[in-house]
Formats: structure tokens, sequence, C-alpha cells
């Protein structure tokens, strides 16, 4: 039997060692005795260990980051040079409704002759739709110059798309890694959207009403090019392609639908927050909803229990009441900023699973299309949410308007509860 002391010694190896000569730091292993057994990998250290997985990510990020600063950026720029916040939102307006036609189009290329092949070309286009808008606003060009400038920006290629089309070629078949992968995802977006009007608004402000837009379409273009640069992580094309669209996959339009739904949550849950602050902080306080969407969506996915849609929809349902009891219980701003950031945690989880979902639906020869889709109806329902929850504002105020985004969210959680496809197994 061993003494007690050596047992000790053994499961504890002394941090110092006494040699002939002088005092070294002792081994961490001691021969003889059996090694501790290595800590797992975390679920995200996991996911970016696969070849090329952090390169495509950076380049990636570069090329989304702009997707939260040209909207901004397009109605300071036009509004300041125009004095018309209307001319600015219809010229937006457009250019959202033309990216809702002209993106699963774009897509269903990518599908069929691969992302580099197709996202390069269809950048440098939107890119110059960009430049062309600006040079436009710059030499006063007339307004219908501006539409049709704006317009040409709609070929920018879905490139958070096709990231997660990159993951779901990378771990095909392992549900818990791309569960991982989708929830970094949706985080990523949070990040960008958070982050993208504070730096569109500083650059306008600080340099000239057209730094934003300049800085968006030169972050486009760099972060495209390196992410197709990978060509070690870009799904291979397949030959054939199925004929028609992801949309005939059975559970698919219900599934839309849902997103449609969802999508009018964040719309009019922006034009209502910024009614309700009426100011420059409102920028700060939706940016904190964000937040709150940003860190669920991490914290999301570590987890390795599945939720279904319908248990997402349902949380954001009832969290989607704080903003509506803080506005019209308190009319407290602060209060509100909180409200906000408990409900943007919601977001991340319900995007994650409703993207899963996605994936799961769409032949794998038409991911980026299928979930390019997912995004037109999202775009359809923000659109819809923002002209919602303006009527609201303008017709009843702003403190009321805070149940527009709660009524489309139980809105989505009857279609989920009633669509048995809309469901996660």
């Amino acid at each position: 039997m061993p003494h007690p002391a050596r047992s000790e010694e053994t499961a504890h190896p002394p941090l110092l060692a006494l040699t002939s000569d002088s005092l070294v730091l002792a081994p961490r292993h001691v021969p003889g005795t059996p090694r501790a057994p290595r800590r797992p990998p975390g679920p995200y250290r996991r996911l970016f260990a696969a070849p090329g997985a952090r390169a495509f990510t950076a380049g990636n990020l570069v090329a989304r980051l702009p997707m939260g600063m040209f909207a901004v950026s397009a109605i300071t720029m036009i509004a300041g040079s125009r004095g018309s916040y209307a001319l600015a939102g219809a010229v937006t307006a457009t250019g959202l409704t033309a990216t809702a036609l002209v993106a699963p189009w774009i897509a269903r290329l990518v599908d069929r002759h691969g992302q580099a092949r197709v996202a390069v070309p269809a950048t440098v286009l939107a890119v110059l739709g960009s430049v062309a808008l600006l040079l436009c606003v710059r030499f006063d060009a007339p307004d219908w110059t501006l539409f049709a400038a704006y317009a040409a920006t709609a070929t920018t290629p879905n490139t958070g798309g096709m990231s997660r089309a990159r993951w779901a070629h990378l771990y095909r078949g392992d549900a818990a890694a791309l569960h991982t992968a989708n929830s970094f995802e949706q985080a990523t977006d949070e990040l960008c959207f958070m982050a993208g009007p504070v730096v569109a608004a500083l650059l306008c402000s600080v340099l000239f009403p057209e730094a934003g837009t300049l800085a968006g379409a030169v972050l486009l273009l760099t972060g495209v090019l390196v992410f197709a640069a990978q060509r070690s992580t870009e799904p291979p094309v397949v030959p054939r392609v199925p004929a028609g669209s992801p949309m005939r996959t059975r559970g698919m339009p219900a599934l839309l639908v849902v997103f449609l739904a969802t999508g009018a949550v964040f719309g009019s849950m922006e034009v209502v927050t910024i009614a309700f602050a009426d100011g420059p902080v409102a920028g700060p306080v939706l940016a904190l909803q964000a937040a709150g969407s940003c860190v669920a969506g991490l914290v999301f996915g570590r987890s390795r229990r599945p939720v279904g849609l319908t248990a997402c929809l349902a949380a954001m349902t009832v969290l989607m009441l704080l903003p509506l009891l803080a506005a019209t219980g308190t009319g407290s701003l602060p209060l509100l900023a909180g409200a906000l950031l408990v409900a943007g945690m919601a977001t991340a989880p319900t995007m994650v699973t409703g993207m899963t979902l996605v994936q799961r639906l769409t032949p794998h020869a038409q991911i980026n299309e299928g979930m390019t889709l997912a995004v037109t109806a999202l775009l359809g329902g923000i659109a819809a949410g923002s002209a919602s929850g303006g009527f609201v504002v303008e017709y009843l105020g702003a403190p009321q308007g805070y149940a527009v985004p709660m009524g489309a969210a139980a809105l989505a959680l009857v279609l989920a509860a009633g669509t048995t496809k809309a469901r996660q197994p």
C-alpha cells in the first residue's frame, strides 16, 4: 500500500526541482505516472479546427459589416444633400425591393456555377451601383438617378448564406457542429448590424456625407475577394442542379411565411424605437437589442439540447411584451433599453433554429438559394413591419407601437404551431 505522502506527491507534482547546481521548474508530468486526461475542446474551438475555416470567416466578416452600413449611409447622404427624408426612405425601399427580387436569382447562379465565379462579379456590379449613387448625390444628379443607382446594388451576394453553405459542406452530417456554426453566424449578423450603423454614422459625420457609402463599398469588395479566394472550403458545384426552386420542397412555403412574420418583428421594432427615442440615442438603444441577440446566439451555440422553432417563437412573444410594458407603463427610456436588451435574447435562438430547418428542407445542391429565400422572406417582413409600425406610431403613438412587434411574434408562433413541417423534429 503506497504511503499517503507519496500518493499526494504523485497527484500534485512539485512546481520546482533541485538539480546538481540550480533550482529549476519541475516537469508537469512525472515519468511513470498516468497523464491527466486532456479537456475536450469547446464547440467553437472544434468548429474552427477545420482547415480554412478561420480564413473564410475573416473575409466574410469584412464583407458583412457593410450590410449594417449601407442603409444608414444612404439615408444620411441623401437626406443631407436633398433635404428630404421621404426621398431617402423611398430610395432605400427601392433598393430593398430590388434585392428581394434579384437575390434568389444570384443565389441560384452561385449553386450552379460556384461561389467564387458568381460572387465576385456580382459584388463588382453592386459596388459600381454604390459608387454611382454617391456620385449622383455629390454632383446633384436628378432624383430618378438615385433610384436607378441604388437598385443596381441588388446584385450584392448573400455572404451570410454562402458562409452557412460552407459550414454545411464542412460539417455535413454533424448536427452538433452545424448548430454551433449557425449560432455563430447569427451572432455575427447581430454584431454587424450593431456596429455597422455606428461606423456609418461616424464616417458620415466626421469625414463627409458620402464617406459611409464609399467605405462600405470598399469593405464589401475586399471581404468578398478574401472570402472567394478560400477555395478549399468552397462547396463543390453539383453538375446537375435540381430543376425548379426550393419553394417547391414540401414544408418550405409554410416555413418562409413564418420567416415573413418574424421579419415584421424586426422591422416594426426598429421604427417604433426610433420614434420613441426621438433623437441620436435611438442608435445605441437599438444596439442593445442586437447585443442581447449576439450574446444569446453565442450561448445558444454551446447548447446541445435541441429546441423547437415553436418554443423559440413562444419565448420571443413573451419577451416582446417587455418593451410594450416599459413604454406604455413607465415611458422611461432607460427601462425600455433594458427591456430591449432582454427581448433581443430571443432573436438569435429563433433565427438559428429557423435557418437549421431551412438547411434540412433544402436540397443540398440548392442550399444557397434556399437560405437566400429565407433572407428574402425576412426582408419582406421587415418592410411590412416598418410600414405597420410607422402607421401605428402615426395614429396611436410610439408607446402603443410596441404592440406591433409583439403581435407579429404571436402571428409567427401561430403559423409555426399550425404547420408540422415548420417544427424542428
